[in-house]
């Protein structure tokens, strides 16, 4: 199976590793062209300058920032790839975008699958993320081989946008969880509690969360090294925040921490920074 690899940021440049790992890997590339050239030497692999570099492939995984980005690639791609191979799409976006991109697909007789990950960039790097897919349940079993080189779970959720869909509701729970981290451990600090009790003691407890393990430490010691970038959690929660509205739900969660990452990303510079530097906002009113 040769599988090309498009998007090689902190999330995609381990995923296509990974993917050479298992001697799939044929063709990388990315907006920034030295990056890609780089890591294709690195691989052995080609080094792509244009959709066309991708032509020869059987499996194309994207793992790009915005929704015109997986537009744009997808585009390019359809008229290239032959009827049969499959595109596979990391990217968060939008649902709407996610049908979109699988119509192009279609019309050109080539499989799609909406498949957003969570793990973050530990997750990437050791191969353990958790992908949730979308799309005809045979299309994702034809590029279950690439994706079993960087997951630890692979879910079916349903037809294409379900992908989208799940990583929606997987953004809540976690904006949600770093809301109620950053605010409990600042008030630690301002009761004097000692981190390297307090941390185990939550740890044991029904207060026990990824967030707070992997992050607590590292927060209180004003360390936000990413991780996830705070401008990336502002782009989906807005994404996010378009979906909920549309339900009619109470978007208390959604809303709140929305307001604190455009905060954290537009005012405070911190758009590089590490979510756990939400607790700078939590420190005081």
């Amino acid at each position: 199976m040769k599988t090309g690899f498009i998007g090689l940021g902190a999330m995609g440049a381990p995923m296509a590793r990974h993917v050479h790992s298992r001697g799939l890997l044929t063709a990388v590339g990315t907006r920034t062209q030295d990056k890609a050239d780089a890591l294709a030497a690195e691989l052995g692999v080609r080094a792509a300058r244009n959709a066309a570099n991708f032509a020869d492939c059987d499996v194309v995984a994207l793992c790009v920032p915005l929704d015109a980005d997986v537009l744009e690639n997808v585009a390019g791609l359809a008229d290239v790839l032959r009827p049969g191979t499959v595109v596979i799409d990391h990217s968060t976006v939008s649902i709407d975008t996610a049908r979109r991109a699988a119509a192009m697909c279609a019309e050109h007789g080539i499989g799609f699958i909406d498949a957003p990950v969570s793990g973050g960039v530990e997750g990437a790097r050791n191969g353990k993320l958790s992908v949730m897919a979308g799309g005809d349940a045979d299309v994702l079993e034809k590029a279950r081989p690439v994706l079993e080189s960087y997951a630890a779970r692979i879910s079916h959720m349903g037809g294409t946008g379900a992908g989208q869909a799940t990583k929606a509701i997987n953004q809540v729970l976690v904006a949600g969880i770093n809301e109620a981290v950053c605010e409990g451990l600042a008030l630690a600090e301002k009761l004097g509690l000692e981190p390297e009790r307090l941390i185990p003691t939550l740890m044991a407890g029904a207060a026990s969360n990824w967030f707070l393990d992997k992050r607590g430490a590292t927060m209180l010691r004003d360390e936000f090294t990413p991780g996830f970038k705070n401008a990336h959690m502002l782009k989906d929660l807005r994404i996010v925040q378009g979906m909920a509205q549309q339900t009619g739900i109470r978007t208390t969660v959604i809303d709140q921490a929305l307001a604190d990452y455009a905060e954290l990303v537009t005012e405070r510079g911190l758009g590089d920074a590490d979510t756990s530097a939400l607790i700078a906002l939590k420190r005081s009113r």
